[in-house]
């Protein structure tokens, strides 16, 4: 499993759902090889911060907050 920093991570974030409509906070740590807490922690982070988020479509994704 890889970890990566804050920073790293975010910014993998950003650039895997600047490729999508929108993802489950799972699909992205799969992408990554990483732990789908790791995750879920910067995505909550990004969300509080006005960069992401969520949709509840019968499950939870996220995305650009600014992406149509």
């Amino acid at each position: 499993m890889a970890d990566f920093t804050p920073e790293e991570l975010r910014a993998k974030i950003l650039e895997y759902l600047g490729k999508k409509d929108k993802a489950k906070n799972r699909d992205i740590a799969t992408a990554f090889d990483t732990s789908k807490k790791e995750v879920d922690k910067m995505v909550n982070e990004m969300a509080k911060e006005g960069i992401l988020e969520f949709l509840y479509l019968g499950t939870s994704y996220v995305k650009l907050k600014d992406k149509e």
